[in-house]
């Protein structure tokens, strides 16, 4: 999968501004479903600047984990947004957000056993069988687990790459709020993953409440992450990197100072200038 640069999630309140300055970044990337059933000027923004950068379609319905069916309808209305724009690849989360047909529009973490791990591979492949592209998987935060679990998360989520032939989407930031959260050592987190199988990163802030991190991608991005960001550059070799912000919208331009310490990063680290 090609190497994007470096780019921003793609919100509503900066669509203007994109379209009349055209900021140099590498990519754009989508909340596939504000998009499924846009119509209007909002989809005619983004047929204008899919036409002037990448944009890739990132996903929060999949429910991959779910023991309830694959919404195939979803699945193609997902497949049509994806060649519209030409996306290069569809994303989506380790995750279920319900069961029984009841959305709780929520990311909910997996038990971590060698059932599920089977069960989601299964679905991997028939998802990108579907979508006729490729899927990439992004570890979520998580507040609870499951007592049952049998294997550490960058265990699974490594050998579900690895077994279903899909890509990864390492959420640098993720890696923090879980590791915080669950007491495990971020370091072994990213040592740990199959780093060929990482085509994004994404970098994205949170709150810190003292005894837990929640992921609100409302801040800057904070220095643990950082520095976790620099030793997941070094592993990977560095690959397309994304800059999530979701509230409390800065202007865009400070969005493209907080991406050029991204940049900076990974041309130290790599010995080379990225776009």
């Amino acid at each position: 999968m090609p190497h994007l640069g470096f780019g921003v999630g793609l919100r509503t309140p900066h669509l203007s501004y994109i379209r009349r300055h055209l900021p140099p970044v590498g990519f754009f990337e989508i909340i596939s479903e504000n998009f499924l059933g846009a119509h209007g000027g909002r989809r005619q923004a983004l047929a204008e600047i899919a036409d002037r950068y990448p944009v890739v379609l990132h996903g929060v319905s999949m429910s991959i984990g779910s023991t309830d069916p694959l919404d195939f309808g979803y699945l193609r209305r997902l497949k049509r947004l994806a060649e519209e724009i030409r996306a290069p690849w569809v994303s989506d989360h380790v995750c279920w957000t319900g069961v029984l047909g009841v959305n709780t529009h929520d990311l909910l973490p997996l038990p971590f056993t060698e059932e599920t791990l089977r069960h989601v591979v299964e679905r991997v492949r028939i998802v990108q069988d579907v979508l006729e592209r490729p899927l990439v998987l992004e570890n979520p935060s998580s507040y609870v687990e499951f007592c049952d679990s049998t294997l550490p998360e960058w265990e699974f989520v490594g050998r579900l790459a690895e077994e279903a032939d899909c890509g990864l989407l390492l959420d640098v930031n993720n890696v923090h709020v879980s590791a915080f959260n669950h007491d495990f050592d971020p370091v072994r987190y990213l040592r740990g993953l199959p780093h060929d199988r990482v085509v994004q990163m994404h970098l994205a802030g949170h709150t810190h409440y003292g005894t837990h991190i929640v992921d609100t991608h409302d801040a800057p991005v904070a220095e643990p992450v950082w520095e976790l960001y620099r030793l997941a550059t070094e592993l990977t070799g560095s690959v397309s990197t994304l800059l999530e912000r979701d509230d409390k919208l800065p202007p865009f331009p400070e969005l493209l100072a907080e991406l050029d310490r991204a940049r900076e990063s990974a041309a130290v680290l790599t010995g080379g200038p990225h776009a």
